[in-house]
């Protein structure tokens, strides 16, 4: 699978505007609420003033009808005017509360859409993907830029359906990611897909680092590890010590300053540390030639090297 960041967010242009500038580029820090870019808000910030203006003057002709009302109930109350003039001053009084709502509803729009001019990062990380310049045309849904907190980075992987079963949520992971040779990450099986893909019939698992385990700050790398399903306690020899005759391996052994060829019985080898379980021939604690010669033979006798102590040129400091 491939390293992936957990918290990431396409920016998206929300109103059709030109875009008038790009205030980061890809790999620049951004904290949350940053300015990432700015859109054009000419016409946006007259529509604003537009329905503000015309919030103002339906306000007024609702204080006009307001007070033709409480004229007309005076009038009404004495008898010097007719109901369906009362009616209609209502029927006014109505129309124009309904055209202030309008009118302000349009003017709280049109600050909301003059608020989206201002693209920001929706959290702390990284810009990791640059889609527009200034002087392009940003349409509603247009993708600006890509945003990537590094520090939610998690290995998604894939395990065919066969082996599945064996996958359980807690698993520790061994893995090594391209691009960080020689480094060994370690993780822990977060959660698996119930679904298998169709294609390729496997099974999405994802991998959350280990606490205090060392973490890629590049996503989109190939990797590829192991899940511990299940652990044993075994013998173990680095290949370099084995001695294969065919079917047959053997070790030179080291007991009573003589070398012996001792056949073994070899079992499973561990990918991640490239050892052979041995499963008979050697005891914990025997002495293994690590760097077996071909010159060795079986029963020759051995002295062991000792460490000496030399002077340095000028006297002040031994070396072993």
């Amino acid at each position: 699978g491939s390293v992936q960041p957990e918290r990431k967010a396409d920016l998206r242009a929300e109103v059709s505007a030109v875009v008038l500038q790009v205030l980061k580029e890809n790999g620049d820090v951004v904290k949350r609420g940053d300015v990432l870019v700015r859109l054009d808000e000419t016409a946006i910030r007259d529509s604003l003033s537009s329905a503000e203006a015309s919030a103002r003057s339906a306000s007024l002709a609702l204080d006009q009808a307001e007070r033709q009302v409480e004229r007309m109930k005076t009038l009404r109350t004495s008898g010097m005017t007719s109901a369906q003039a009362m009616d209609d001053s209502e029927v006014r009084r109505n129309n124009a509360s309904s055209d202030l709502a309008a009118a302000r509803t349009r003017a709280v729009l049109a600050r909301q859409q003059l608020q989206r001019t201002l693209v920001r990062a929706p959290f702390d990380g990284v810009v990791s993907e640059r889609k527009v310049s200034a002087g392009d045309t940003a349409s509603v849904g247009k993708e600006l830029l890509k945003v990537i907190d590094p520090t939610s980075m998690r290995f998604e992987g894939k395990v065919s359906a066969d082996r599945i079963s064996m996958v359980k949520a807690g698993q520790p992971v061994s893995f090594r990611i391209n691009g960080y040779a020689g480094q060994e990450f370690r993780g822990v099986v977060r959660r698996v897909d119930p679904a298998a893909n169709e294609v390729t019939r496997q099974v999405e698992v994802l991998v959350a680092f280990a606490p205090g385990s060392a973490q890629p700050r590049v996503s989109g790398l190939y990797g590829e590890g192991r899940i511990e399903a299940e652990a044993t306690s075994a013998l173990m020899l680095p290949e370099g010590t084995l001695v294969k005759a065919g079917d047959n391996a053997y070790a030179w052994r080291l007991k009573d300053q003589t070398l012996q060829k001792v056949g073994i019985k070899l079992g499973m080898r561990d990918p991640r540390s490239g050892n052979y379980e041995v499963q008979t021939g050697l005891a914990a604690g025997d002495i293994i030639m690590r760097n077996p010669s071909s010159a060795f033979s079986d029963g020759q006798k051995v002295q062991m090297a000792t460490a000496t102590k030399v002077a340095t040129a000028n006297g002040v400091k031994p070396a072993a």
